[in-house]
């Protein structure tokens, strides 16, 4: 599989807020190989197609890192028997491993003497087209002509006499008239073939010259087809410098949103080892000037343990020697310190227009927890740093724990103990459409109809009901003021690593069969909530339009039955009875 084909670009995506306002754009990037996925958001289509290239980039790096180890590794097993080769490549994997050590160690000496500004103007694309110009193509052979048959010579054809022919002349005109007539076939013979072969030659001619015209009409069709390649490149280049001196002049104007992805570029263009999973979300708070990063560390397990490889000759073999769990457990907790200080200084660096007062860094780890075995997702660790006390650090001489801890950062004193934190300042996850929920379950009898209920109840259980379901995973659900407008009815903060996110659900009290039209708004509410998933609960069920519509797609339709047997999983008993509902005239959607 080529590299080309390990990567994968989502197409764009338009997200809308609530009230239909375009918020920007998001898609998805995957990298199969390093089994990797990031969703990018951004406000300008060119700036976010920009940063997918940006990320896939790197991804591609890293790639390249690991298919050069593979091979190395190859090399190494193909030339283990040979003793010396042997040390030699121990010695090479050995400073390998050194190095990355050193790096590691390193990680925020290695950001200081770079400007991690973003020159807007290297992110505009001045490369020359590649392709070259259509060569013409090299002209076909000239026709070989045939060769026009010999015209017969009457001598040829005279009769040969003897002594009677002479003695007598009847018997000499017959040969003679005999020898007449050959000659006028052998001529008449000769004159068809003549005409067969200037015909031929004319047609080999005009051939040739039909082909000289189809070569030339080819090769000109290409080069048209080339320049209306190189005209749509130039075209694309020409918009992306102006997306880009959109996005500089939105970013000196300080709109949040072009801050925010300012930032975003900002750490994806911060290298790092292949074990760092370069993850974040950010959050800019516009009135209070403050930057909330919620930061995705490595897990322990990913860091590098080997410290030096040996060759044992006598067993032909190649042995890993691994840092001590202590010294694994000491360097894990200074890379943590040092990246959170190399985050926060690459941003304010890069804040040419003084748009942070302040950064809010929040250190999260997705990790197995040795107790229960199951993986979890934890803040380590919290800092904020205002701008003025930061720049103010020579942070070339800090020691970087005791820097974290003069910030009055929080955390344990154990980073790699994965022991949970409360971040100091936490995203803003509310939204003013959350509205106070009541219990309604505990009502519900098994004569209870749910098509017949009132809707806002119908809602208000809808929420209820999904609160229990995600309640061992630590979700939290709240549901949304009753608009019946389509919209979102609840929403699900699902903490899940794998599972998890942003899940919306809507509610419809049906009496009717469930068109596929609700399906597509659901899907458009998923896209402009910025959400990973959509519910459509119903107490009736859907048209075979509608489950069609869901197919591959992060979309889940719960028809009645499914409703009544959820209910019936957390110890709630009722009934869905339509036509009882259609008499009572509750056959109005509930949104």
């Amino acid at each position: 599989m080529s590299r080309a084909d390990l990567v994968e670009i989502g197409r764009p995506t338009t997200v809308f807020s609530v009230s239909g306002k375009s918020l920007g754009f998001r898609l998805e990037v995957h990298h199969k190989g390093l089994h990797k996925h990031r969703v990018i958001k951004g406000a300008d289509l060119q700036i976010l197609q920009r940063k997918a290239q940006t990320q896939v980039a790197a991804w591609q790096q890293q790639w390249a890192v690991k298919e050069g180890a593979l091979a190395r590794d190859a090399e190494r097993a193909k030339r283990q028997a040979d003793r010396t080769a042997g040390i030699r490549l121990a010695e090479e994997a050995t400073e390998r491993a050194q190095a990355l050590l050193r790096r590691l160690q390193n990680t925020l000496a290695e950001t200081l003497p770079k400007n991690d500004a973003i020159d807007w103007d290297d992110l505009k694309d001045r490369s020359p087209f590649p392709e070259p110009t259509p060569t013409p193509p090299p002209p076909p052979r000239e026709p070989t002509l045939k060769k026009a048959p010999q015209e017969p010579r009457r001598d040829q054809f005279a009769p040969k006499l003897g002594l009677l022919d002479r003695l007598l002349p009847s018997r000499r005109a017959r040969k003679e008239d005999d020898g007449e007539a050959q000659y006028d076939s052998a001529v008449a013979t000769w004159q068809r073939g003549v005409q067969a072969v200037e015909t031929a030659n004319a047609k080999a001619q005009e051939d040739h010259r039909q082909l000289l015209v189809d070569l030339e009409k080819t090769h000109a069709q290409a080069v048209a087809e080339w320049e209306a390649r190189r005209q749509a490149f130039q075209r694309e280049q020409v918009q992306t410098a102006a997306a880009v001196d959109a996005q500089r002049d939105q970013y000196q104007q300080r709109e949040p949103e072009a801050i925010e992805s300012y930032c975003d570029l900002v750490l994806t263009r911060s290298a790092y080892p292949e074990c760092f999973p370069k993850e974040w979300d950010l959050e800019f708070l516009a009135d209070a000037r403050i930057l909330v990063v919620n930061y995705f560390f490595p897990a322990p397990q990913d860091m590098p343990a080997v410290g030096e490889v040996r060759y044992v000759a006598s067993k032909n073999e190649f042995v890993d020697k691994t840092l001590t769990t202590a010294q694994i457990d000491k360097l894990y907790d200074e890379v943590l310190y040092q990246l959170t200080l190399r985050t926060i200084h690459e941003l304010f660096e890069a804040d040419v227009v003084g748009a942070l007062d302040t950064v809010a860094f929040n250190g999260y780890v997705r990790s197995i927890d040795k107790a229960t075995g199951q993986e979890i997702t934890a803040c380590v660790l919290s800092v904020t740093a205002r701008r003025d006390e930061f720049l103010a650090i020579n942070l070339a001489n800090v020691h970087p724990k005791a820097c974290f801890k003069s910030l009055k950062g929080v955390g344990s004193s154990k980073l790699h103990s994965i022991t949970p934190i409360a971040p100091i300042i936490e995203m803003n996850r509310e939204d003013p459409r959350f509205v106070a929920s009541h219990e309604v379950a505990s009502t519900l009898s098994e004569g209870s109809n749910l098509a017949a209920m009132d809707w806002e109840e119908f809602e208000h259980l809808i929420r209820e009901v999904f609160e229990k379901e995600f309640a061992s995973a630590g979700g939290e659900v709240k549901v949304t003021q009753a608009s019946r407008d389509g919209g979102v009815d609840a929403v699900v903060f699902d903490p899940d690593p794998i599972r998890g996110g942003k899940i919306v659900i809507q509610a419809k009290r049906y009496t009717g069969t469930v068109g596929v039209s609700a399906v597509r708004d659901l899907y458009g509410t998923v896209m402009n909530e910025g959400a990973t998933k959509g519910i459509l609960v119903t107490t009736s069920d859907y048209g075979p339009d509608a489950y069609e519509f869901v197919r591959g797609k992060p979309l889940s339709l719960l028809n009645g039955g499914n409703l009544l047997h959820l209910l019936e999983k957390h110890g709630h008993k009722a009934r869905i009875d339509l036509r009882e509902a259609k008499a009572l005239g509750a056959d109005k959607p509930t949104a």
